[in-house]
């Protein structure tokens, strides 16, 4: 499916009522087919955590109430949620009538299970804010390197050397490609945690950056580091997330880890 094909990245009218049909789907075995992942059986586990800054209805008495959402889709749905008719779809609450916040939050668990097409985790509020650095993770941006590979991604710049196994976490703020659908750019941290080979660290930043030109939607991009990664410095586990910074009202984290592995604590950068 092209960019073209797709119902989005136009003009449209602002939601005047309450409306599920403006969420838009997109199979995930689209994207994992590029990245010779098999959609049936993923070699990792993993989430897509969205935070929702800008939910709005009116009671029955017609007052408005405000709030922020935190919304976990699982990485096993046949299904990812395009960001602009997420946005959509959360706006088309803000003119209509609902009895309770539990009702809210019923429609919306409702709503983006069918559209995912497995249980989605909502509640309201938020995960906190923390420094940068307190995930443990090393940020590697400040290495002297010379980059001129802006995308494809090109995972040759990859490699690990095989005689010394670590366990590290190491951080970039320099992730950053570009929406398929509207070619609005797209910024986030990826803290990459691993037991194995050590990876060289002038490399992965070359490949994190080779992304800055590419077109790709968050959750794929993040699973091509982990499949790459995977693949070439096959570590004993592996986990990577993007923490995206917001866009239209929301922010995405994706998280793909090897399974067995335990999800990261929920949490936003300062950026976010």
């Amino acid at each position: 499916m092209t960019s073209h094909e797709l119902p989005l990245g136009r003009h449209v009218d602002y939601p005047r009522e309450y409306d599920a049909s403006l969420l838009f789907p997109i199979a995930r075995a689209l994207g994992r087919e590029h990245i010779g992942v098999d959609d049936a059986a993923p070699p990792f586990v993993g989430h897509d955590r969205w935070h929702a800054y800008e939910l709005s209805w009116l009671d029955a008495h017609g007052k408005p109430h405000v709030a922020t959402a935190t919304l976990s889709v699982p990485a096993t749905s046949p299904h990812l949620i395009e960001s602009k008719s997420l946005k959509l779809y959360l706006n088309s609450f803000n003119s209509s009538r609902f009895d309770s916040a539990d009702a809210v939050l019923d429609a919306i668990v409702r709503d983006l299970s069918a559209a995912a097409g497995a249980p989605v985790a909502v509640a309201f509020g938020l995960p906190p804010i923390g420094a940068t650095g307190t995930d443990g993770a090393q940020s590697i941006d400040g290495l002297d390197v010379a980059i001129d590979d802006y995308g494809p991604p090109n995972a040759g710049h990859l490699s690990a050397d095989a005689g010394e196994i670590v366990e590290e976490t190491l951080s970039s703020a320099l992730l950053k490609s570009n929406c398929p659908v509207t070619g609005q750019p797209d910024w986030a941290r990826v803290v990459i945690a691993y037991r194995g080979p050590r990876l060289d660290r002038a490399g992965l930043l070359r490949y994190l950056v080779s992304f800055r030109d590419h077109a790709e939607f968050h959750e794929q991009c993040v699973e091509r580091i982990h499949a790459d990664l995977s693949r070439i410095a096959r570590p004993q586990w592996l986990s990577v997330e993007a923490r995206y910074t917001r866009r239209g009202g929301l922010d995405i984290n994706p998280w793909r880890g090897s399974p067995g592995l335990s999800a990261p604590a929920a949490g936003r950068d300062e950026r976010q």
